[in-house]
C-alpha cells in the first residue's frame, strides 16, 4: 500500500515533462505546480503491481461535494489504461499531495451511477477529456481518492 511518505521516494513518470512537473511540485512543498491556467494538479503515488516499488505522477483533479478528489485515467485517449491506474487496481492504497496538503487515501473507480456527473465535472475542468474519449474504444475510468484522515 502506498502512503503519503512514498511521495518522496517514489519513481517518477516515464514522461519527462510529467516527471519534471512532479519534482518541481514536491520540491516546492506544493506551492509551485499545483495550479496552471486555472487547472489544478495533484501528485499521486501508487505501488507498482509487479515490482512493489512506489511510483508517482501528476494528474489533473477535481473534487466532490463530499471532499473526495477526482482523477481521470485518460492516458490521452490511448487504448490501454495508464500504469498508475493498473497499479491502483491491484492496490487501492495511495499517497497524495494536493497543494501543500499531503495524505494517504483509498482509491476506487466511480460507479456507473456516479460516472456521468463526474465526467461532466472533469470535462468542465479539462475539455480535452472529451476528445480523448473519442480517440479510444475503452471507457475512460474515473477514480475517486478518499483521504483516510477525513475530508478537507
Amino acid at each position: 500500500m502506498a502512503i503519503a511518505e512514498d511521495l518522496d521516494r517514489a519513481t517518477d513518470s516515464q514522461w519527462d515533462w510529467v516527471a519534471e512537473h512532479t519534482r518541481t511540485y514536491l520540491a516546492s512543498g506544493g506551492t509551485e505546480g499545483h495550479e496552471s491556467n486555472g487547472v489544478r494538479t495533484l501528485v499521486l503515488a501508487t505501488t507498482g503491481r509487479r515490482t512493489g516499488t512506489p511510483r508517482r505522477t501528476c494528474l489533473i483533479y477535481g473534487t466532490t461535494d463530499d471532499g473526495e478528489y477526482v482523477v481521470v485515467a485518460s492516458k490521452g485517449g490511448a487504448e490501454e489504461d495508464p500504469a498508475w491506474f493498473m497499479n491502483l487496481e491491484a492496490d487501492q492504497g495511495v499517497g497524495v499531495q494536493v497543494g501543500t496538503r499531503r495524505f494517504t487515501a483509498r482509491a476506487r473507480v466511480a460507479s456507473s451511477a456516479e460516472r456521468a456527473s463526474l465526467w461532466a465535472r472533469m470535462v468542465d475542468i479539462f475539455p480535452l477529456y472529451d476528445d480523448y474519449a473519442q480517440k479510444t474504444a475503452r471507457e475512460i475510468p474515473i477514480v475517486l481518492l478518499t483521504p483516510l484522515d477525513g475530508p478537507r
